[in-house]
């Protein structure tokens, strides 16, 4: 299923503040990912719609099985981006900002091969 760059960020942005936080409202998602009150709560409400997550009656979020997925293997990728720049001597901050960009866009058989060379050339 093909999802838009925005909704992987939404959905990788719950999963974020649900580790770091435990619970996740939706204005957490706003101040996260910097936007408006109403486009999260129109964002919230598709994801809803096509069962990705789900809202219980306080507006705690919980991501459901398709939403966790592509969550996690956006998390995933960007993880795993970020440790290969910082790898090649690029800062963290730099690299992380990086990675959101790459995260997105980068072959299944690119991100195959980072992930070869950095399980040949790194320890841990």
């Amino acid at each position: 299923m093909n999802i838009y760059e925005s909704a992987e960020d939404y959905l990788e942005a719950i999963l974020i503040l649900r580790e770091r936080l435990g619970a996740v409202r939706s204005i957490d998602v706003v101040h996260q990912l910097e936007l408006t009150k109403p486009s999260v709560s129109v964002a919230m409400k598709r994801f809803r719609e096509n069962g990705y997550i789900e809202m219980d009656k306080d507006g705690f979020i919980t991501l459901l099985p398709s939403g966790e997925e592509i969550a996690q293997r956006i998390y995933s990728r960007h993880k795993l981006l970020t440790k290969f720049l910082v790898a090649l001597g690029v800062s963290e901050k730099m690299a992380a900002a990086d990675a959101c960009k790459m995260e997105h866009d980068l072959s299944d058989e690119t991100f195959e091969k980072i992930t070869s060379y950095l399980e040949e050339h790194t320890a841990g």
